[in-house]
């Protein structure tokens, strides 16, 4: 059994942004476990100080590259929600078209690009381009269609200009989305492609027992807006989202941390999968399955088999969405919008977990106040308390320091984080 080890690792790779991972054991104990955050803060929420209800959407959705979409719906929903806008049948599907592609995105980026060179004994995707290339094109041919969608319905693939308050500046044609339909389709075999790649793979064996924080299903696997839950029993408002995030500061993170129920929680693709299972789509259901993926799972290296069973479920679900929206006819795109005082609230599920936009308006549709609560700022606190107990597991089964280092690197690239969106 090695008794001393020291793993530091500067600027994690294959992340988004820039965190450090220290840990220190000496005589076979840990003394030492850290998730440091470093990333420069940003403040975006006093940018929205004294600007008008039209530019929160179009500047929040500069807070991330990888979530714009989900940020400019949030944004969007927080608005519609103060003004009491009710958007219709046509926008909310278009809208939830979008995310999903948005998910398909991230989640495709993340497993095949980011995570995928873990279990394949590679530092990053490029050696695989050439070891392994069919499963890179099928990679880039799942992020590529996704890409063409948000093209097409947000007006843009990241920083959507088309989806505003009040619905869209232009609708897609029927033509368009036929033809995506066809395309999504095809997809499935890509799908299945890569989740018989993963299913060679061996999950590390950790278990962490923790709470788990997402919106609730209701008539459906939620993305955008309802209520909140958590697998303890917590069931909350979509308003009283400061009741569930409950921010604080710590020394070690310029990132506020989270906590509700216990000392962390989690959000993201495996707390939706475990709040929500009855509501994915049974192809969904199945890959789940296949990975022994049953609610409720405490290892947080399958939130990676999370996504892509979410993959599956976003890939049906907008089949459906395109066949609906071509048997129905098209209305007008976008609602009036009139500014009245008050508050709102817009959640909404981003790949990493819930979003939430807050703004305070004056009577005449100025931004007296915001607030922004990041997914992966909700995660910082339980990755911490999943770097400790993993670390001293470890320790204890005498593993070497490069060992311990994959785990605890794998490990946060699990949670897929994106930290310069959680420094906002």
């Amino acid at each position: 059994m090695k008794k001393t080890i020291n793993v530091n690792v500067k600027h994690l790779t294959r992340v988004e942004g820039h965190g450090n991972i220290h840990i220190k054991i000496r005589n076979g104990k840990l003394q030492e476990a850290q998730w440091e955050v470093i990333e420069t803060p940003r403040f975006f929420e006093a940018m929205l100080v004294g600007r008008n209800w039209d530019n929160a959407p179009l500047i929040t959705g500069r807070i991330c590259g990888i979530c714009s979409i989900g940020h400019t719906l949030a944004s969007i929903r927080a608005v519609e929600n103060a003004f009491k806008i009710v958007p219709d049948e046509q926008t909310r599907k278009l809208r939830l078209l979008l995310k999903h592609m948005e998910t398909l995105q991230s989640h495709s980026l993340h497993l095949c690009f980011l995570a995928l060179p873990d279990f394949m004994n590679a530092g990053s995707v490029f050696p695989l381009i050439k070891s392994h290339k069919d499963v890179v094109m099928h990679a880039a041919k799942i992020k590529g269609l996704a890409n063409d969608v948000c093209d097409c319905i947000g007006g843009r693939r990241l920083h959507p200009t088309r989806t505003v308050v009040g619905g869209f500046t232009k609708l897609p044609t029927k033509e368009e989305l036929s033809a995506f339909s066809e395309r999504l389709k095809a997809l499935i075999k890509d799908l299945m492609t890569v989740a018989g790649l993963f299913s060679g793979f061996k999950t590390p064996d950790f278990v962490r027992e923790t709470e788990f924080v997402s919106l609730k299903g209701k008539d459906g696997y939620p993305f955008i807006g309802g209520d909140v839950v958590s697998s303890d029993g917590v069931l909350m408002k979509e308003r009283d989202y400061k009741k569930v995030t409950n921010e604080y500061i710590v020394p070690q993170s310029t990132a506020k941390w989270c906590r509700l129920s216990r000392k962390s929680f989690a959000v993201g693709a495996l707390a939706r999968v475990n709040n929500n299972f009855e509501f994915l789509h049974p192809a969904a259901k199945d890959i789940a399955r296949r990975f022994d993926l049953i609610p409720v799972n405490h290892n947080p290296f399958m939130n990676n088999v999370a996504q892509l069973v979410e993959c599956v479920h976003v890939v049906m679900d907008s089949i459906r969405l395109i066949d609906e929206l071509l048997d129905s006819k098209f209305t007008d795109p976008r609602q009036e919008v009139k500014p009245v005082k008050g508050v709102g609230v817009g959640a909404v599920e981003v790949p990493r977990g819930i979003l939430y936009h807050c703004y305070e308006f004056d009577d005449k549709g100025k931004i007296v106040k915001s607030d922004c609560v990041i997914p992966t700022g909700q995660n910082h606190a339980n990755i911490q308390h999943d770097l400790e107990a993993l670390a001293e597991e470890y320790a204890v089964r005498g593993k070497e320091d490069g060992e311990i280092e994959l785990l605890a690197s794998m490990l946060v690239r699990a949670y897929d984080p994106c930290i310069s969106c959680s420094v906002h």
